[in-house]
């Protein structure tokens, strides 16, 4: 073979490569929320120096650097005088907030409860926001409502169009 040829063969090659190929276009993109891990069929503990704090179980959660993603989420808040334990379908743990999806169940140790679809409970201000209707009960006292702000320190009440069942004591003669 001349030597000639094999250089005409290897720069045919190498023009029909820069010709006919393209190189692969490769697109940097940003993600914006990528999950950290996923646990299933967890429970989280919070203790401060003197007791435990909250307790959060649930069936899946996703943990993204600003906030967990729970199903099944049931959340008991012991930080306080009052014990309170919170359950829904969902919900989503973020900077001292809890956001909660899907027939939400409050309960308070003393007896008072709510229920509702959605719910907002903050746990450095112990304020539980109700935006969507809701039924509470006290014993056997019942609040029909159309939203609630209750707040677990002063153990204060407000809510928007209420119808009330309240049954009262018998007084003793």
């Amino acid at each position: 073979m001349n030597i000639n040829i094999f250089f005409i063969a290897i720069s045919a090659g190498l023009i029909s490569i820069y010709l006919f190929f393209k190189p692969l276009d490769i697109k940097q993109r940003d993600f914006i929320d990528i999950p950290i891990f996923e646990l299933s069929y967890f429970t989280l503990y919070e203790i401060d120096k003197n007791a435990l704090v909250t307790v959060m179980n649930g069936d899946k959660a996703v943990r993204y650097s600003n906030r967990y993603k729970v199903s099944s989420i049931d959340y008991t808040d012991n930080s306080k005088k009052y014990l309170v334990n919170m359950k829904a379908n969902n919900g989503v743990f973020k900077d001292e907030v809890v956001n909660l999806y899907g027939d939400v169940k409050y309960k308070r140790e003393d007896g008072l409860s709510f229920e509702t679809q959605k719910a907002r409970y903050n746990k450095k201000t112990k304020i539980a926001y109700v935006d969507t209707n809701y039924v509470s009960h006290m014993g056997a006292n019942e609040i029909v409502g159309s939203s609630l702000i209750y707040n677990n320190l002063l153990k204060r009440v407000k809510s928007t169009d209420i119808r009330v069942k309240y049954q009262l004591k018998e007084g003793s003669r």
